[in-house]
């Protein structure tokens, strides 16, 4: 390993590391200057006001630090190199292996699709199943570090591809190694105060039921092959009409994250 090339790589990610996160400090004063503030004790009496509950909210998660990890280029070897498989790698990054004979999965529940990645896929164990969509037939799971979630990374997911009879004919394969952390851990925002900045910008609607509040990290940056991740909070909502919602918010920061943009490309990558 070059040593020097490498501390120099890291120098170079801390110092955009720190300019970013200033630049965001400055922009989220100025947005939270025209946002009203709320007390704890306000916004759980205007969540009752509109009769949005919560489930049980965290209550051990305080500090967390950013990650970083590098892109890996694949070479057939990264294969489980079965009998029954073919493979590519697609500009460097992806790799994509098709079964000859198509592997049934036990149920086409999450049980199911969980023990089909751990099984035949590398280092599947390193993911977990995030969607499952039953008319176009794929399966997207997303890549975690220290059983959190790196949500919606392109460049750490596997996306497989299976049949109305429960058969997997095609995979695809992205991942990110050396993953760690960048610096020292930081103070996170506490869950309620993550739903009031929800609230105050009117995502949670009244007559919701928040279900659900997990720390994973999103995408923060990225340079060509490496990519720097904060800590967020994912918040799931059910809505009065019984539909599902989520929400990302960096849980240092407090900015909500949109991940629109990198849900299209998930589900339309090919």
């Amino acid at each position: 390993m070059d040593w020097n090339k490498t501390k120099s790589i890291f120098i170079f990610v801390f110092l955009i590391l720190n300019i970013f996160l200033y630049s965001q400090y400055v922009k989220n004063y100025k947005e939270n200057q025209n946002v009203e503030v709320l007390g704890e004790k306000n916004i759980e009496a205007k969540l009752k006001d509109d009769n949005i509950t919560y489930a049980a909210l965290p209550n051990n998660v305080e500090k967390a630090a950013y990650i970083s990890g590098k892109v890996k280029l694949f070479n057939t070897a990264d294969a489980l190199q079965g009998i029954n498989e073919m493979y590519r790698v697609e500009d460097e990054d992806t790799l994509i292996v098709t079964f000859q004979k198509p592997i049934k999965l036990r149920n086409m529940e999450q049980s199911g699709f969980q023990e089909f990645i751990q099984q035949y896929i590398n280092a599947g164990a390193s993911y977990t199943l995030w969607d499952i969509n039953r008319e176009e037939g794929t399966a997207i799971y997303f890549q975690r570090m220290n059983d959190r979630t790196l949500y919606y990374s392109l460049k750490g997911l596997v996306k497989v591809y299976f049949t109305e009879q429960g058969e997997v004919y095609k995979y695809e394969q992205t991942m990110l190694e050396q993953l760690g952390e960048l610096e020292q851990q930081k103070n996170l925002l506490p869950p309620i105060q993550i739903i009031q900045v929800l609230y105050a910008r009117n995502f949670i609607k009244p007559n919701s039921h928040i279900t659900s509040m997990k720390l994973g990290y999103s995408t923060l940056f990225q340079f060509t092959q490496t990519q720097v991740f904060a800590p967020t909070w994912e918040v799931r909502v059910q809505t009065q009409e019984g539909t599902s919602e989520e929400f990302f918010v960096n849980a240092v920061e407090g900015k909500v994250v949109d991940m629109q943009l990198d849900v299209k490309a998930v589900e339309e990558e090919e």
